[in-house]
């Protein structure tokens, strides 16, 4: 698939099929992860994957929206190792550095013909407990995996005009 046509049809999913994901999709959804850039190239992240039923129950149990938390096959946790670098800009890296590697995850699922859907509504204090996640480590999101049941329709999208300017503020 051409990646504009990937970018275009990726969508938030939140209901999944009760199929495990083959072994070799997962490791190229976790590559592209992996090949992210980041700041300093330092790649100040992991990524727990969470398959057992047992702890994507917990798990969803510390988030905002639990069923199709536990629905789905698989819970990426995703976390920044270095919360406390600070980037020449003044922003803290580990966000930003881990966003870039979730939606090069998330765009390669969709072109395997996998489904995703970025969490930021979870407790992480509770998440941290259940992954022993060591407490200077962030985790920055959560995202769920697997074979949509259905693809839901596009949402609006704000024109460039509406978004972009050149130069300067408008």
């Amino acid at each position: 698939m051409e990646l504009i046509e990937v970018i275009k049809r990726r969508r938030s999913i939140r209901a999944y099929e009760d199929k495990k994901i083959e072994r070799e999709k997962l490791a190229r959804v976790l590559d592209a992860g992996r090949l992210a850039p980041s700041a300093r190239n330092l790649q100040d992240w992991k990524f727990i994957v969470v398959k057992s039923l047992e702890m994507r129950t917990r798990i969803a149990h510390a988030c905002k929206s639990e069923d199709f938390v536990r629905e789905a096959p698989v819970i990426i946790a995703a976390c920044g190792t270095n919360p406390d670098y600070i980037m020449t800009c003044g922003q803290k890296a580990y966000p930003i550095d881990v966003s870039i590697a979730l939606t090069h995850m998330m765009l390669r699922a969709e072109d395997l013909g996998l489904g995703t859907c970025w969490l930021g509504a979870f407790n992480e204090k509770k998440v941290k407990e259940l992954l022993a996640v060591p407490a200077k480590v962030r985790i920055v999101a959560l995202l769920t995996l697997g074979y949509s049941r259905y693809h839901p329709p596009s949402k609006s999208r704000k024109s460039l005009d509406e978004v972009v300017c050149y130069d300067r503020w408008k």
